[in-house]
């Protein structure tokens, strides 16, 4: 390592189901194709959540893709960065040539699906260390973050992509009406992404702070999920059916209920089921007949990185105002507690293993 480099550093190593230790690991080592860069911020994602709550990948882990930091090592055969250059890193890249890419389904793609921002073990991101690896598959997901903006801004790029994403896969108008589930921190970055597209969108929570919150990101119309006769004021909301209902929550026991308040032609968006086998009756008759759809979108879209930057730089998209929480590294086990159980006041949680500007 060089002289001004530790041989070691802190990190929040996932040991099995619901079992995270902050430990000291060694600082990842280099090659001449690749990057190391400093950890300035990284947030709290509901699918590193998942897995470390049902243990869905093997440990050891460094979980953490949402990352903002400064490249502080250059691989000798790196071109275009240099120390001191403060970045966004997306973990996930596609190769844009297979079959998948062809069909935009970069998810899919099986580069795509390899991780390429690593602490540790069995690359997962990252992010919740001192230092990361940045392979170079993965340097297309570079973003470099301007002199005004923050490291906070930039390790939020990645949501507000998937956001994006999953909004483009509506294909919706302006004055189309959408119901939104769960109004956490993606739940309001659909509100306000939706509302800058010119669609009216009503919303509904568990907690109230949260539906506050959403009247400032754009919401028409706010419910709480779990206030008396929630159901029917829903349905009288809808009126002759909503264009589409995005499922920002995992809340499974809303299904019928959307695909009800649908109208025919419209679109169900499942973006927070991440974890595989949750099942749920459907009309098939209301999918064929109505021409009403089902569609999934998990994680981001490398074409967007550009419009997606723009959003946040420029600060029409303030994601600033998403962060309720900020803990140290040493603290990133309760950081992961507080996110996982979000109560009055909790939003988007993010951990900060070095402070910087």
């Amino acid at each position: 390592m060089d002289s001004h480099l530790p041989d070691q550093m802190r990190a929040m190593v996932y040991r099995g189901a619901n079992d995270l230790r902050v430990e000291t690991v060694a600082v990842p080592a280099i090659s001449k194709e690749e990057l190391l860069v400093r950890v300035g911020v990284c947030g709290v994602c509901p699918t590193d959540i998942k897995k470390i709550q049902h243990a869905t990948v093997p440990p050891p882990r460094i979980f953490g893709h949402e990352t903002a930091g400064v490249i502080v090592r250059v691989g000798a055969d790196v071109k275009g960065y240099a120390e001191g250059d403060r970045v966004a890193l997306h973990h996930h890249v596609p190769c844009m040539r297979c079959h998948a890419c062809r069909h935009k389904a970069f998810a899919q793609c099986a580069i795509y699906q390899k991780t390429g921002v690593t602490a540790g073990f069995e690359p997962a991101g990252g992010g919740f260390a001192e230092y990361v690896r940045v392979l170079p598959f993965v340097f297309p997901g570079i973003v470099r973050i301007p002199p005004g903006n923050t490291l906070t801004e930039g390790a939020l790029l990645e949501p507000v992509n998937t956001v994006l994403k999953g909004v483009r896969r509506l294909g919706l108008l302006q004055g189309d009406r959408v119901w939104v589930v769960g109004q956490g921190p993606v739940g309001l970055l659909f509100t306000r992404i939706l509302w800058l597209e010119g669609v009216q969108v009503v919303v509904s929570d568990l907690i109230p702070e949260r539906l506050r919150r959403a009247g400032e990101f754009g919401a028409t119309e706010v419910f709480e999920a779990g206030g008396p006769d929630f159901e029917n004021r829903l349905r009288e909301s809808a009126g002759s059916g909503f264009d589409a209902v995005v499922l920002a929550a995992p809340a499974d026991e809303l299904m019928p209920l959307a695909m009800e308040s649908l109208r025919g032609g419209g679109k169900i968006l499942l973006f927070a089921h991440t974890r595989k086998g949750a099942m749920r009756d459907v009309d098939l008759g209301e999918i064929c007949v109505s021409e009403k759809d089902v569609l999934g979108s998990y994680s981001s879209d490398i074409t967007l990185q550009e419009e997606v930057s723009r959003l946040v730089f420029s600060r029409e998209l303030d994601v600033r105002e998403l962060v309720s929480h900020r803990f140290r590294l040493e603290n990133a086990v309760e950081a992961v507690g507080v996110a996982a159980r979000p109560h009055q006041g909790t939003l988007k949680v993010v951990v900060q293993p070095a402070e910087m500007l």
